[in-house]
């Protein structure tokens, strides 16, 4: 059991797993902020361009044949989560697209050169001939 508890604590603290679980917080953090935009800002637009709907209450109800409750199909509900997700998706592939663009400006940053042994040579005797002069 020591041995156990002596490898998850190995791999619990290694620097991905904190890093990944970090990740998931701001993730969730930011899934909030998203669906709060969906909901609160584009639903409601969305509703006032396609005539004062909510979307989010569409439904489609289907009597029960055997007499019993009606079934509910919330479609609205559904319609609502895939414009969520779209968001995130989007929001998701910016941030990508403007790491990579950083990314790339650094790669592409050129070292500067260093002088090689005879050129150090050539300067050196170049300066002491124009001290000479």
């Amino acid at each position: 059991m020591k041995g156990f508890m002596k490898e998850f604590k190995e791999f619990a603290l290694k620097g991905n797993v904190l890093d990944m679980a970090v990740g998931v917080i701001i993730g969730g953090a930011f899934s909030t902020i998203v669906k709060s935009l969906v909901d609160d800002i584009i639903m409601p637009l969305l509703g006032m361009i396609l005539g004062k709907i909510n979307i989010a209450t569409l439904a489609l109800t289907i009597p029960n044949p055997l007499g019993g409750e009606a079934v509910s199909l919330a479609y609205g509900a559904f319609l609502q989560n895939v414009l969520n997700f779209f968001f995130i998706a989007l929001a998701v592939f910016c941030i990508v697209k403007a790491a990579n663009v950083v990314s790339k400006k650094k790669e592409e940053k050129p070292e500067e050169p260093k002088p090689s042994k005879e050129e150090i040579l050539l300067t050196e005797i170049r300066d002491a001939l124009r001290e000479q002069h």
